[in-house]
């Protein structure tokens, strides 16, 4: 698969401050999360992918190119940052064409080409009559995306896309997002939503303190952190009365009934064992299962055991 972001010994420093710190790593193409707590060094490597600052040593470059001042790259590059400064007295569309001839489209083509573009970010057109400033938060989301692909980029890169999204408005950004990388757009996205992150992308970079501390998809960074007694998150009929029948028998190293939500959350001895036990004893307790999965192999675990101390 082509990578389309390369760094190699790349540092940023903001003084004495270490933003990034010698790190080396590929963005391969397709959907990638840039995970990491606030302080890790995301902002910085955004600003650097993006042209906005170039690195103190080392270098990244995206389509084989360095960003910093180079225009003829960042016409490939598209981007939706955390924060807007949209303008309040504008309606959408005045503001996308704006942008769109400032930016060199044909006038005959400007005004049919931003229509499509707030149709796909899926923004009402009850709304197009609305100016800006009286949007709410996830509607300004929909208007910055529809900004950032008016050049139809390659590389699509959004800060925190997700946030002032009710639970509809995610499922959508989710499906246009998918719908945009099935088009053959890369798109990495910064976001501290992991499990929305862990449903949208095949690949993962993880920062903290300025380094790296794993990179690849989501399958590999799983195979490398196996290890150790299994967690599952199970639901069934009878959470306690399943905690007591797997005890017994030997299958778990503890467990924990979660009252809130009913989930019954295990450790097991031996994961072999459990599964292939596991139907027989339903059976015999008459017992039914509706869910089951693995903790240790969701994304938010990932994230847990490499920012570990």
């Amino acid at each position: 698969m082509e990578n389309i972001v390369k760094a190699n010994k790349l540092s940023r420093w903001y003084g004495i401050v270490m933003g990034l710190n010698n790190i080396s790593f590929t963005i391969p193409a397709g959907l990638t999360g840039l995970v990491g707590p606030n302080g890790a060094g995301k902002s910085t490597l955004i600003k650097i992918i993006t042209g906005q600052i170039r690195p103190s040593s080392g270098e990244l470059r995206v389509f084989g190119e360095r960003p910093w001042n180079n225009p003829r790259l960042l016409n490939q590059v598209g981007y939706c940052p955390e924060d807007d400064a949209l303008p309040d007295d504008l309606q959408p569309l005045q503001w996308l064409i704006s942008l769109g001839l400032i930016s060199g489209l044909p006038r005959r083509e400007v005004q049919p080409q931003c229509e499509n573009l707030l149709n796909r970010v899926k923004l009402d057109r009850v709304h197009w009559q609305k100016r800006l400033g009286e949007y709410s938060k996830g509607m300004r989301q929909r208007v910055k995306l529809a900004q950032a692909l008016l050049h139809q980029p390659r590389l699509l890169v959004l800060d925190e896309p997700m946030n002032g999204l009710d639970p509809m408005g995610r499922q959508e950004m989710q499906q246009i997002l998918k719908s945009l990388a099935a088009q053959g757009t890369s798109i990495l996205i910064s976001s501290h939503i992991l499990p929305e992150l862990e449903a949208l992308c095949q690949n993962v970079l993880i920062l903290n303190w300025g380094r790296v501390l794993a990179s690849g998809s989501q399958a590999e960074l799983r195979s490398q952190l196996q290890g150790g007694a299994e967690r599952f998150l199970v639901r069934c009929s009878d959470p306690e009365k399943l905690a007591r029948v797997l005890f017994d028998a030997g299958l778990l190293r503890g467990f924990q009934v979660d009252d809130q939500d009913g989930g019954l959350r295990l450790r097991l001895r031996d994961p072999e064992a459990f599964h292939d036990r596991l139907p027989a004893l339903l059976a015999e307790h008459d017992l039914a299962l509706h869910e089951m999965r693995s903790e240790d192999r969701s994304l938010q675990n990932i994230f847990d055991r490499v920012t570990q101390p």
